[in-house]
């Protein structure tokens, strides 16, 4: 019986298999492209949309409201039968207890990571920064009760003219609670330093006090000041903590130990209200909204700028 032989393709010709195997994997390429897009799209429209709704919303609160009176009224009682629109008053509040937390967290944040970069053994700082970062998922409800209930009565027993509700307790806990961010981008920051910098300046005598100080901290200055503004607008954009801590009375002071009013307590204290919708009282919760955003807008744009200016490049 004749076998029929195969035939036999030439050694420099490509085969079938070959020529599918990139079309397949190009294929799968964009089938993981896709979704990609897909949820980066969504971020944007998302952003979009928030943006939207507050320009429109806060176009009609001006359309009733002057702008003029909105920056320079020092009252703020839009749920009063005397209606009075200074955002000023709010805006107090909240520089107020976010310069309070920065007072705290700052320096409690930039000496903890100088200590877990340059003094802490491996083991201590497996264990230690862990801890410092189960600070950062604590529900701020629980901070919010924890300043109102704990730090609150030892205010009073140290100044007896402290109130119930005061911006000091809520600045306190507001810079407990956004510590462990500066720690870890910082520490972050001062590891990512050659070691290099670090042996040179031991050969020259310094000391470890000295390198932490005078070599490592601004070498990482441009991420611990990106720390630092990132920090700044978490504590700007707080909102339970102030709420529950520092009290619901818009006051124009700048004495931490009374009650006042922030920007995102208001916000609160009118959605949870019976305030009708498109009301102007209503509307007055975006124009603080907007005034919110512009801040943090402008905080993030400065670190971006000093992330750019001042990142030191190493090889």
């Amino acid at each position: 019986m004749a076998v029929t032989p195969m035939p036999v393709q030439p050694s420099g010709a490509p085969s079938s298999l070959s020529l599918k195997r990139p079309r397949v994997r190009a294929m799968r390429e964009r089938c993981i492209e896709a979704p990609l897009l897909v949820a980066a799209l969504i971020s944007v429209f998302t952003t979009v949309g928030i943006i939207a709704v507050l320009i429109f919303e806060t176009v009609a609160f001006f359309q009733e409201v002057p702008l003029w009176r909105f920056l320079t009224e020092t009252q703020w009682t839009p749920l009063f039968s005397e209606k009075h629109f200074g955002i000023i008053v709010l805006l107090s509040a909240t520089v107020l207890t976010s310069l309070g937390a920065m007072l705290v967290a700052l320096p409690l944040g930039l000496l903890s990571a100088i200590y877990l970069s340059e003094y802490a053994s491996l083991p201590v700082r497996r264990v230690v920064k862990p801890v410092l970062e189960v600070l950062a998922g604590i529900p701020t409800v629980v901070y919010g009760y924890f300043a109102l209930l704990f730090i609150t009565p030892i205010l009073q027993a140290i100044l007896p003219q402290t109130a119930v509700f005061n911006g000091a307790s809520a600045a306190i806990v507001m810079g407990i609670m956004i510590l462990p961010m500066i720690s870890s981008m910082s520490e972050d920051a001062m590891t990512a330093v050659p070691r290099a910098l670090r042996e040179g300046a031991y050969a020259l005598g310094a000391t470890r006090f000295e390198v932490a100080t005078q070599v490592v901290v601004p070498a990482a200055l441009s991420g611990i000041m990106a720390a630092f503004i990132i920090a700044i607008s978490r504590a700007v954009g707080e909102t339970m903590i102030v709420a529950i801590a520092a009290g619901q009375s818009p006051t124009l002071t700048l004495n931490p130990l009374v009650p006042i009013e922030t920007m995102t307590a208001y916000i609160v204290q009118v959605s949870l209200g019976d305030t009708p919708y498109g009301s102007l009282e209503y509307r007055t919760i975006f124009a603080v909204g907007m005034a919110l955003f512009l801040m943090t807008l402008v905080l993030n744009i400065a670190s971006q700028w000093v992330l750019a200016r001042f990142r030191e490049e190493y090889e």
